[in-house]
């Protein structure tokens, strides 16, 4: 057993395999839970499709009813129906068992926003598929029936309808989550919400363009789909400056606090996060070019041979103890990459970010190179 993988080694990782696991195991539970629904669902998949049928029913004229072009598709349409009800119904436990399995891996604020992000894809997913029954399905059908042509008898496929209504039951649900996809392109930092209202006139024709092809074609339910979507990218902007004005806040509220590490904890002896320079930290205006690069291997070792030669040659009073002077600083350095060698990351990382607090700045430069390496 390697020393990374010491049982009293805080940072030791799990294998793979064992992850492997876990997510068998998780997917197995998904598939029992909709595979329950189902059951659950199945004795009602006749009425269960007449429910769903309402919507065209009531638009057709009288005498004309939905007919079945194949043999089995009285039998295999209301299964197919119940089944994908049941992924539907249980896309809260779906959700759940994926969040299960990824929340270990995250930071304490990143489990602070995908908590309610989670929670609200589901609901807006769901008000999507419910905007769609209720509001959009009456008038697209009114609009296809009226405009059937004289001696055409309007009697769809059972098939065929299920087809249709699952396709815009999909294409609303996914549309009602662009508030979710809004809202984490601005949490990833990738834009900003300044950015996306100057993208306003593309985002006006891009929903129409989309709302033709995931719609029928007629002018109704383009338009339905087309809207809302756009009331819901404003929607997710304005969110979204809610999210960075309170991310503003807490970094201000926290100074000195690490907000990416876990629990939000500050760094061990105050000094900056691994992977950052301390010009960065104290002076928050350098921007991305003023910002050290990690030093390579061979660099890195020449640097440390130049800091010996310099501290060899520096005169030190006779009164310095030698416990408190740089001599300690090295010995720290040289101490963090034979940690490094036996993959004792942990004990490392804690030297370091001693160093950081005590050296000079040529002996915290090598010690955040070598964290950068640690991170890499």
């Amino acid at each position: 057993m390697s020393p990374a993988m010491q049982p009293d080694d805080p940072g030791a990782e799990q294998p793979f395999v064992s992850h492997l696991i876990e997510l068998r195991d998780r997917l197995i539970r998904m598939v029992i839970a909709i595979l329950v629904v189902f059951l659950a669902l199945f004795p009602f998949a006749n009425e269960l499709y007449v429910y769903i049928a309402a919507p065209l029913m009531a638009q057709l004229p009288d005498g004309n009813t939905m007919i079945a072009t194949q043999v089995a598709a009285p039998f295999l349409t209301p299964f197919k129906l119940a089944l994908v009800a049941a992924v539907f119904l249980s896309m809260p436990f779906l959700f759940y068992q994926l969040w299960a399995f990824v929340a270990p891996g995250l930071y304490q604020h990143e489990r602070r926003l995908a908590v309610p992000l989670l929670l609200s894809s589901v609901l807006l997913f769901y008000l999507g598929m419910l905007f769609a029954y209720y509001v959009v399905f009456p008038l697209v059908f009114a609009f296809l029936a009226g405009s059937t042509p004289e001696g055409v008898a309007m009697m769809t496929d059972i098939s065929a309808y299920l087809d249709f209504v699952l396709t815009l039951f999909f294409a609303f649900g996914l549309a009602f989550e662009i508030p979710i996809a809004t809202i984490l392109l601005v949490a990833l930092r990738l834009t900003t919400p300044a950015a996306l209202a100057a993208k306003r006139p593309y985002v006006i024709v891009g929903v129409f363009v989309v709302g033709m092809f995931l719609t029928p074609p007629d002018v109704i339910s383009q338009t339905l789909l087309a809207i809302p979507m756009w009331l819901l990218f404003e929607l997710g902007i304005l969110f979204a400056r809610i999210l960075l004005k309170g991310r503003l806040d807490e970094d201000e509220d926290d100074d000195g606090v690490d907000p990416d590490g876990p629990g939000g904890s500050p760094a061990p002896g105050g000094g900056p996060r691994p992977g950052t320079s301390v010009g960065s930290e104290l002076d928050p205006a350098l921007d991305e070019e003023s910002r050290w690069q990690p030093l390579s291997e061979t660099e890195m070792e020449a640097e440390l041979d130049r800091i010996d030669a310099e501290e060899a040659a520096r005169e030190m009073p006779a009164s310095t103890p030698v416990s408190g002077g740089i001599n300690s600083v090295e010995e720290k350095l040289k101490r963090a990459n034979r940690l490094r060698e036996l993959d004792s990351l942990i004990a490392a990382r804690h030297v370091l970010y001693e160093v950081l607090e005590e050296g000079d700045e040529d002996a915290r430069r090598v010690a955040r190179n070598i964290l950068a390496q640690l991170d890499d």
